[in-house]
């Protein structure tokens, strides 16, 4: 097949080197203040029915997805050569509250030539964001990384065949339905530091399957990177000619679309439509906040996305105490975090430190 996208070169890379270490203009948010609208709307993106959230007014701490593209896989240089967001390291000091107005800073980290199975050459592009809020304070500063990868290249080389769709059965689909009617929210009731110990296991939650509409639904609580209507996408291909690629009726459309373009997305080398990397790294940070309770605080979650959560996948995620320990008078526990789909397969995995109530402080 001939080729049709733009190759990786040394002259690129270098190009785009010159800019390690300087402040990137910074993409318009999604979100800027986080209203209690948005606070919501972002809950119901990624499945989170704690109350919690809009009642006391305090955000999902993964919000700052939507309220900063940088830390979502915006990425810039060597255009035409794909992007794969792939993972996250969020450091948190303060929580978002309701009406706080989040200002995300980015600088390039680094730019790391790295030997790809998937593509053969895969450039590891790694940005820092720091997100302050409206007093100035230092609300969290997040280290986030894509690989850029040929699309041409990754699809010679197939690395994951052909991934048939699953396809469920009556008994399977009750058996996620139960699980979404058992999912445990600890809510109100204190988890304290004294009773958890190591080796204990979160319980699993589910997420899924991954349908087209889940993906819209995310979309709605999140904002995406390129989705844009009528003229201002043409103001932006404009902008940015690389994103105007053509679909199978000419019309040009961005390669976001590998998220629910079942043919773009196996141009690229992926067997099918996929979800967005970051809803992953949601989907764990949710269930650690399930787990810890209304009390508890997320201080950190750092989470490689390592594999493709196709359309028709489901997703268990899963937690394992790891240690514990009294830092400057606080309760820190530390979690092992798996995202698992129903072929055994490890799609994303970290860690998470989090801090709980003491029940003697």
């Amino acid at each position: 097949m001939e080729r049709q996208f733009p190759t990786i070169t040394d002259e690129s890379l270098a190009e785009l080197g010159r800019f390690i270490g300087q402040p990137v203009r910074r993409p318009e948010p999604y979100i800027e203040v986080a209203t209690r609208d948005a606070m919501r709307h972002w809950a119901h993106g990624i499945g989170d029915r704690n109350p919690f959230w809009v009642e006391h007014g305090v955000a999902p701490p993964t919000i700052l997805f939507a309220m900063d593209r940088i830390v979502s896989g915006y990425v810039g240089g060597l255009p035409g050569i794909h992007a794969m967001y792939a993972g996250t390291d969020f450091r948190w000091r303060l929580p978002i509250r309701e009406d706080d107005r989040i200002v995300g800073d980015s600088a390039l980290l680094a730019l790391v030539d790295k030997a790809s199975t998937f593509a053969k050459r895969a450039i590891q592009q790694t940005y820092r964001t720091t997100f302050t809020n409206q007093r100035g304070e230092l609300v969290c500063e997040a280290d986030s990384w894509c690989f850029r990868t040929e699309r041409d290249t990754a699809r010679e080389r197939r690395k994951y065949g052909t991934v048939e769709a699953h396809r469920y059965t009556p008994e399977e689909i009750e058996r996620i339905r139960l699980a979404y009617r058992s999912e445990e929210i600890r809510g109100t009731t204190a988890r304290y530091w004294e009773d958890v110990q190591v080796g204990d296991a979160l319980p699993p939650m589910v997420k899924g399957p991954l349908t087209v509409t889940s993906v819209i639904a995310f979309i709605q609580g999140w904002g995406s990177l390129y989705v844009r209507a009528h003229g201002l996408a043409f103001d932006m291909f404009e902008r940015h000619p690389a994103l105007a690629i053509p679909n199978a009726f000419g019309v040009p459309e961005p390669p976001e679309r590998v998220h629910w373009d079942e043919a773009f997305a196996r141009a690229v080398g992926v067997p099918g439509a996929y979800d967005y990397g970051p809803e992953r790294v949601a989907w764990l940070g949710h269930l650690v906040t399930n787990w810890m309770g209304d009390d508890g605080f997320l201080r950190r979650l750092n989470v490689r996305v390592q594999r493709h959560n196709l359309i028709g996948d489901t997703t268990w995620c899963r937690g394992r105490v790891a240690a514990k320990a009294v830092v400057e008078n606080r309760g820190e526990v530390t979690l092992d975090l798996t995202a698992v789909n129903q072929r055994g397969e490890v799609t994303a995995a970290g860690q998470a430190t989090l801090v709980l109530p003491r029940r003697t402080a």
